[in-house]
């Protein structure tokens, strides 16, 4: 998902470098929202992990 994430962080730059802001804009906020969703994902897993650790003498 960080993949995806990046990938449309890069369209978003030469886009905007290009002078396409509507692409850019909206490739900005699609990875925005993959990276969050990777953020969310990321610290659940963690959370388990850490609880899973602690179950365990």
């Amino acid at each position: 998902m960080l993949k995806w994430a990046l990938i449309f962080f890069v369209v978003s730059v030469v886009a905007g470098a290009l002078g396409f802001t509507g692409i850019s804009s909206a490739s900005r906020g699609i990875a925005k929202v993959l990276f969050g969703i990777a953020l969310v994902v990321f610290l659940i897993f963690l959370v388990l992990a850490l609880l899973a650790g602690e179950l365990v003498f």
